[in-house]
């Protein structure tokens, strides 16, 4: 049980990567916030990770309101009596708008969701393990926040924004016990398309190239294990950091 009596908060937990997280972590001992917008997705997770003998508990976050993300926190230190792996996964996507075509309510809107909403929840987070001397925290970051060409201007700059959070958290809390990667997953089976409006033609039409030389679409469950390597004392000197999981994508270019 790599995360014996761990207590762990994972958002965006009721699908896709965030459930195969939030059930994976349960598997090895931690105790789980599934946290998600889609109160009864979450609860139905809960549901499996409990008849599977694990302890998770449903919470229902709006990661882009600062109460919903602080009684996310308080809830598992409530709940559990601590925090220790905090995994800022919940994030949407945009249409493929290239900067010409942004609309100022979708970049504020995929903001706060995708890092504004990161960053309060480590700032939330960040007092309780400072007093720890201990904390972990672990952020969904994308291919799209290493590169140019792999979805519009507004989520490509949502997730390089994420990734610079991380490492300057990472480098800055270092000496304090507490350490703060990223995973950068390539093209995963998730329902994030979902969020997907408006699809722009212009943009959509110039990442085409790209998208093209995928070599496959990785599955929910492969990136859980890149989380659950962060998660564990595997990791230890992994710190301020981006792991990509895409299947050697990127490595083509």
């Amino acid at each position: 049980m790599k995360l014996q009596d761990k207590v762990a908060v994972v958002t965006g937990a009721a699908s896709g990567m965030g459930k195969a997280i939030a059930e994976t972590y349960a598997r090895e001992g931690a105790k789980v916030i599934v946290a998600d917008l889609n109160l009864e997705g979450a609860e139905a997770v809960v549901k499996e990770i409990t008849d599977n003998g694990g302890i998770a508990k449903a919470v229902q976050v709006n990661v882009a309101k600062q109460e919903d993300i602080d009684n996310m926190i308080d809830t598992a230190v409530n709940e559990y009596g601590t925090l220790d792996i905090l995994v800022n996964n919940a994030g949407i996507m945009d249409g493929f708008e290239p900067v010409g075509d942004i609309l100022d309510e979708r970049w504020d809107l995929i903001f706060d969701i995708n890092t504004k909403g990161v960053m309060r929840a480590m700032r939330k987070a960040i007092p309780i393990f400072l007093e720890k001397g201990k904390g972990n925290i672990i952020n969904t970051a994308s291919t799209g926040g290493l590169n140019g060409a792999h979805a519009g201007a507004t989520y490509g700059a949502s997730k390089h924004a994420v990734i610079g959070l991380t490492k300057n958290t990472g480098y800055m809390y270092a000496q304090k016990g507490i350490r703060c990667n990223a995973i950068a997953p390539g093209a995963v089976a998730t329902n994030i398309s979902a969020s997907m409006k408006n699809i722009n033609a212009f943009g959509m039409e110039r990442t085409k190239v790209v998208q093209g030389v995928i070599p496959r679409v990785g599955q929910p469950e492969e990136i859980a294990q890149v989380a659950l390597f962060l998660a564990s004392d595997e990791s230890s000197f992994v710190n301020g950091t981006v792991i990509t999981a895409d299947g050697g994508w990127t490595a083509a270019f």
